[in-house]
């Protein structure tokens, strides 16, 4: 019940309550429980009750106009958030590109595996030419960061990572087209390469995919968790965790695995995840004159370091 002072103003009975409705806010406000939250960390009190399957807002009569206040401006600092991404361009899927280099690799694997002679007469040694040893590289043999990744032990150790490398360099590929994908896969295997071979003895030899596969799960990783790292925990750190899972799961078993080069893998294609996020959430996604520009440059990194690798 209202009532009025001497001078005619309208007065309100202490202990009366009202009812904090989405009009009261903004013809547009949306009536949500979360308001209850923006109330009680500005101290103001409140009431939440049921009613038909709905929440009724209560607060103090002489608090109401306080209310609307915190309330406006919570509304007006959460408009529109959080951002929509940036709309995707129609790229084209990147699968048969992919599957087509993936079976170059393997088509490679037989090459390096036969005895081919060159124009100069003899056997070229492509796995003393083209591993990864840590103390060459240190002393400046830059291409075994690159042709490394392109020799594989057996037949087993290339279809392993062709099985699950194959899948998510798709999933990337078909994100951020096979231009990119396949530019920030060599990056992040190259990275993760050249900061294990830092650590590790000079006498350190490695060959081997797995280092930039585990780079693209990391670079997935990296992608939604800038790409959520302002909502709840539990969905940034999903890839994360699932990252980490599959690196101890298949990627510190076997007797030669090189745990080390799978964890820096991963590492460095976390960081080229966060950063191609960034550069995505300002410029956009990648076109196809990027995506054209970048595989041609894939190419040619790969076909350089395998230059150096057999004519130094």
């Amino acid at each position: 019940m209202e009532m009025e002072d001497g001078h005619g103003r309208e007065t309100v009975p202490p202990g009366e309550w009202r009812r904090l409705l989405p009009e009261d806010v903004a013809a547009d406000a949306r009536y949500s429980a979360v308001w209850a939250v923006v109330l009680a960390s500005k101290g103001i009190p409140y009431s939440l009750e049921p009613e038909q399957g709905q929440w009724r807002l209560m607060v103090p009569a002489e608090q109401l106009a306080a209310a609307v206040r915190e309330i406006l401006l919570y509304e007006d600092e959460n408009r529109n958030w959080p951002p929509l991404p940036s709309p995707q361009p129609a790229l084209v899927s990147g699968t048969y590109t992919t599957l087509s280099l993936l079976i170059l690799l393997a088509a490679f694997h037989n090459l390096v595996r036969s005895d081919l002679i060159t124009v100069a007469g003899n056997y070229p040694d492509w796995f003393s030419s083209g591993m990864m040893q840590s103390g060459k590289v240190m002393d400046g043999e830059w291409w075994r960061l690159v042709t490394s990744l392109t020799l594989h032990a057996d037949l087993p150790h290339l279809l392993g990572n062709l099985c699950i490398g194959g899948v998510f360099v798709v999933l990337l590929c078909r994100e951020l087209g096979s231009g990119v994908g396949w530019t920030l896969l060599l990056g992040a295997g190259l990275l993760g390469n050249f900061v294990n071979g830092y650590i590790q003895p000079a006498t350190h030899n490695s060959i081997g995919a797995s280092t930039a596969v585990f780079g693209v799960v990391g670079i997935l990783a990296g992608l939604r968790v800038r790409r959520y790292h302002r909502q709840t925990k539990q969905r940034w750190a999903v890839p994360v965790a699932a990252a980490l899972s599959l690196l101890v799961l298949i990627g510190s078993e076997g007797k030669n695995t090189d745990v080390g080069a799978h964890f820096f893998g991963l590492l460095a294609g976390l960081l080229l995840g966060l950063a191609t996020e960034a550069a995505v959430v300002r410029y956009g996604y990648p076109g196809h004159r990027l995506n054209f520009l970048l595989a041609v440059f894939s190419s040619l990194l790969v076909l350089t370091a395998w230059w150096y690798a057999l004519h130094i």
